[in-house]
């Protein structure tokens, strides 16, 4: 069959799925809409207000992005911008000013290469990234300028942004024309501003290094930390302003970036440390240096946490010396590096508490497949859980009078904002940020937490969803994978956008009958250092591939599976490893939904398509072509539908059209769904919903027997 478009409308799939639910045992009256499902509202970016008696956070509500507040006693939220369509401009940067009277964040997506901002709604007037400020009160927002990454000044009175690599300014009183705050080579980024507001450091990357400047806006002058032939990250102020913390990652053996990568073991290991530099004359000095060992490389995952200037002179940073991501502190003036957390788990979130002495962190300590939040001195000492049990919570910040806020969800209620109002109380969940009406939180499943071993004794971790009500004879089965592959899934609703939706789909199709299989495969975060950095995964020789037959192993084995009709999907580099299955084993996987996957990894090095790879050797090459389902393309009979958008940033569309073409060649039954103007992860609720619809009726059709439409 030739390559065609799959065209499988909203009112189709509801038409059909009912009777194929009963096929597979499921009745009928249990059963919900994607469209009811996907309809769960979507929080990130919590923030507490200065003084910590108000929290603002982004909320999605079916693709209707918008600035949330609630405020003390009430917790009540309440929705300060007024944007209504599902037009894929997306909200982030969201930062309080100084006073809590107000907030700035920007509104659109980053340019890509062409420097072509995200238009997935193909708005033939074109869309701009801009910087806005709102009242905390509502009203309507203000356009500051076109850029990104707002910082206000703790001063007051202005803000300064990113634009181009350019630091912008504007006045946050009064309209008036924005302008540049300065000129350096290299590209800015990272703003911080000094406690009193008078000097902003920043991060200026000059391709091969990267130094930290310090802007002195009343002089006008800018001065270089300790500048060398490193890269300089994160700089972070003391808390009288008189020093400048940052971290410095001293690089490999040269070669350039775009030197290829080993061809198999571990990852390279590059040096890093922590600095502290004199604001004012730019001497500097290493106070902590990361060991030479694979510990001891600076974890990537970290994120604006990686780096914390706590009380007494402290610095709390993360690093993951053990094979465990946690908090470290170390003194200002140096000397050893102490755990804070636990170990044997990981960190994923950190701030420091209002007086600096404590940090708030979530982590999933005590529950591998959960999140939750915990207190730590920094002077040391046992870390104190604050929250427990079958929910997870996420994204910390501190309240007045010792009380915190999260966001937080569990197996059937997505995510929203919680409030611990002192210390000791129960959380209570922000009231007005609910699911609509008709979500289906009852009819829900909880996952259940599973493991099994692969050929090479790895434990691979799970989530089995099974369908409610008894089966008639044995089901058919999806087998989910994520993306990254530094994600985790998670026994109930995700704190990713991304995969917020991919859990939303998947109890979806638990719904109608499948027992559906996610698997956190070798290469994601969660288990440790060795399992994310496990050796031949991905182009070095794809050893994840060895979790895929293992989890098809493991539901092969069930009572309740049909092993004829077990089904694959995933998106990125979910969409890898389906792909990997239905060109490696057609035999045992009967169809996929292959969301903007990678299929072959020389084609996928950032250079122009087709082109080979800088410094490749043909060895190499040839490892990354046999790690890849272009490879096995020719073993491939299993039914595929193919989704893409054509503006994607992170897979290259290059990879879809080759596979796409390969597999019409070959008579294969591959069918495409294509987004023009989309990125990798949709911005807008209504391509997710078609993309979504279109993937769940293909696995019906294929793995049920429901009609095609």
């Amino acid at each position: 069959m030739s390559l065609r478009s799959i065209s499988l409308t909203m009112a189709a799939l509801v038409a059909a799925a009912p009777a194929a639910a009963q096929r597979a045992g499921v009745p009928a009256s249990e059963s919900f809409t994607i469209a009811q499902v996907l309809a769960a509202p979507f929080a990130s970016e919590l923030v507490a207000a200065p003084g910590g008696r108000s929290v603002a956070w982004l909320g999605v509500v079916e693709g209707r992005r918008n600035v949330y507040v609630a405020d003390a006693p009430t917790w009540r939220a309440r929705r300060v911008t007024r944007y209504a369509a599902d037009d894929g401009q997306e909200l982030s940067g969201l930062v309080w000013t100084a006073d809590g009277r107000q907030l700035l964040y920007t509104r659109g997506g980053d340019a890509n290469a062409a420097g072509e901002y995200p238009n997935p709604a193909s708005d033939p007037a074109g869309v701009r990234q801009e910087v806005w400020v709102v009242s905390a009160a509502g009203g309507a927002p203000r356009r500051l300028g076109e850029g990104s990454e707002p910082a206000p000044s703790p001063a007051g009175g202005r803000a300064v942004w990113l634009l181009k690599g350019a630091v912008w300014t504007a006045p946050l009183g009064a309209a008036a024309p924005a302008r540049i705050l300065f000129h350096a080579r290299g590209e800015a980024g990272s703003l911080t501003w000094a406690p009193d507001g008078s000097r902003l450091a920043f991060v200026s990357d000059r391709g091969d290094h990267a130094f930290i400047g310090v802007y002195e806006v009343a002089r006008r002058r800018l001065r270089w930390l300790a500048p060398s032939i490193d890269r300089d990250a994160e700089p972070r102020w003391s808390p009288d302003g008189a020093r400048i913390a940052f971290l410095r990652n001293y690089g490999g053996a040269g070669g350039g970036p775009g030197a290829a990568a080993p061809a198999a073991g571990a990852d390279p290991v590059p040096p890093w440390g922590v600095w502290v530099a004199d604001a004012a004359t730019g001497e500097g000095r290493e106070v902590w240096h990361a060991p030479a060992t694979p510990d001891g490389a600076r974890p990537g995952d970290a994120g604006p946490w990686a780096l914390q200037w706590a009380a007494d002179d402290r610095l709390v940073f993360g690093a993951e010396l053990g094979g465990w991501l946690g908090l470290y502190a170390v003194s200002a003036q140096g000397g050893e590096a102490a755990r804070l957390t636990p170990a044997g788990c990981e960190v994923e979130w950190a701030t420091l508490e209002a007086d600096r002495r404590a940090a708030l962190y979530a982590s999933n300590c005590g529950d591998t497949e959960r999140r939750h939040v915990a207190r730590v001195a920094v002077a040391g000492g046992a870390s104190q859980d604050l929250t427990s049990g079958r929910s997870i919570e996420w994204e910390p910040q501190p309240l007045a009078g010792g009380g915190f806020a999260f966001l937080g969800a569990d197996a059937r209620r997505p995510g929203a904002p919680f409030v611990v109002v002192e210390p000791g109380a129960a959380p209570r969940r922000v009231a007005g940020f609910e699911p609509p009406a008709g979500f289906p939180e009852a009819a829900l499943v909880e996952p259940e937490a599973a493991t099994t071993l692969a050929s090479d004794s790895v434990v691979v971790r799970m989530q089995l969803f099974l369908p409610p009500g008894p089966a008639a004879g044995r089901r058919p089965a999806v087998i989910f994978f994520h993306g990254g592959p530094s994600r985790q899934m998670l026994v109930g609703w995700h704190y990713m956008y991304y995969y917020h939706d991919a859990y939303a789909l998947n109890q979806y199709l638990t719904s109608r009958g499948f027992v559906v299989l996610s698997v956190n495969y070798r290469g994601g975060i969660g288990y440790g250092r060795a399992f994310r950095q496990a050796p031949a995964r991905g182009m070095r020789g794809g050893s994840e591939y060895k979790d895929v037959l293992a989890a098809a192993a493991w539901l092969r084995s069930r009572p309740d599976v049909d092993s004829a009709r077990i089904g694959l999907w995933g998106g990125s580099y979910g969409g890898y490893l389906t792909a990997l299955g239905l060109a490696r084993n057609s035999d045992l996987f009967a169809a996929g939904f292959d969301l903007h996957g990678v299929h072959d990894w020389s084609l996928d090095r950032g250079v122009p398509v087709g082109a080979r790879a800088p410094q490749a050797t043909d060895s190499l090459l040839a490892l990354w072509r046999a790690s890849s389902p272009v490879a096995d393309v020719d073993r491939w009979r299993s039914p595929v539908l193919l989704v893409h958008g054509d503006d994607d940033r992170n897979v290259s569309f290059f990879q879809t059209v080759d596979l796409g073409r390969r597999l019409r060649a070959r008579g294969v039954d591959a069918r495409e769904l294509i987004f023009p103007d989309e990125i990798h992860d949709f911005l807008r609720h209504g391509d997710w919903l078609r993309a979504y619809t279109a993937g769940a009726g293909f696995l019906m059709e294929q793995l049920m027997g429901a009609p095609a439409r």
